[in-house]
């Protein structure tokens, strides 16, 4: 049985993945604060896991500067309480970083895992202390770094470019920040990956990067969208490129951040998709799902929502 912690869309996407492998799984809700000890203690006792999965996070990079407590609870608290009850139950615990612990500035190359950490902002800073609560709380962890998550499920930058261009004819987006998208089926498929050594005790613990294969820009990630939603209903959204500079936000953002991931694949035997790869069935699924809920009838519509 996988618990997981997080009600957005890598816990929806985990959830869905866990049942469909045939492996049991229950995702908490919002209703289940992270950062409560007994909130967590109560939901390893009723589950009865075997493996834990932190998913929950504060994600509002922008937000944060002006809400640093509440983001240090959720990214910093909360793993450490979750660390906690997973060492008192003996129980692996995976948890979900970023690549914004990296400040962007390495020349040649993607992110290592030893190479120096330096977050920007206060998103970064409390994930990063995240990381270091989990690692000082629990032997049996696998931290896995990830970046620019995208998936069908909940809020993303994929759904809102794929929503703004339903509505616009042009968009603006950044060419100068680097990363590597990353689908939440395949991170899922990953973590799943995790749990089988993890419970034969032969799991390499500590810390991994898992990101999509290849690397781009936010105007090379929209432009893909927007180039395969085109190609699908005919739409001709224009992307031009603009520097972060016309783009100001409260929170600095790494200029490049792409993650390596070769350390995951050689330890256990599995590489995300090329990211082009899996926007193009994002794009795909996403659209065929409004077309079906374009196509019900009017008594069928909260049937329509749920698909």
């Amino acid at each position: 049985m996988i618990l997981v912690f997080g009600a957005g869309q890598l816990g929806h996407e985990l959830e869905t993945a866990a049942q469909q492998s045939g492996v049991a799984a229950v995702r908490t809700g919002r209703d289940v604060d992270i950062a409560d000890e007994r909130a967590v203690g109560g939901a390893i006792e009723r589950v009865k896991p075997d493996f834990v999965v932190n998913a929950a996070a504060y994600t509002a990079v922008d937000r944060a500067e002006t809400e640093p407590e509440l983001a240090h609870r959720s990214n910093a608290v909360g793993p450490a309480v979750i660390a906690d009850a997973c060492a008192r139950a003996g129980i692996a615990l995976v948890h979900i970083s970023t690549d914004y612990v990296f400040d962007g500035t390495r020349a040649d190359g993607a992110y290592a895992e030893d190479d120096a950490v330096n977050p920007l902002g206060v998103y970064g800073r409390t994930k990063l202390d995240g990381e270091r609560a989990v690692q000082a709380r629990l032997d049996q962890h696998l931290i896995l770094r990830t970046a620019w998550v995208f998936g069908v499920y909940g809020r993303n930058f994929l759904k809102t470019i794929m929503a703004r261009a339903s509505e616009q004819p042009k968009l603006r987006v950044v060419a100068d920040q680097h990363g590597s998208p990353t689908a939440t089926a395949d991170l899922a498929e990953a973590i799943l990956r995790l749990r089988a050594p993890a419970l034969s005790g032969d799991a390499r613990w500590g810390t991994y990067h898992f990101a999509g294969s290849g690397e781009t820009t936010w105007h090379g990630f929209a432009s893909r969208i927007v180039a395969e939603r085109n190609r699908l209903t005919g739409a001709n959204t224009v992307i031009e490129a603009i520097a972060s500079s016309e783009y100001p936000t409260a929170a600095r953002r790494p200029l490049g951040a792409p993650l390596d991931s070769s350390l995951f694949t050689r330890t256990f035997g599995f590489t995300a998709r090329h990211w082009t790869h899996a926007t193009d069935a994002t794009v795909a699924a996403l659209l065929a799902v409004d077309g079906n809920r374009r196509k019900v009838a009017p008594d069928d519509r909260k049937i329509a929502a749920d698909v």
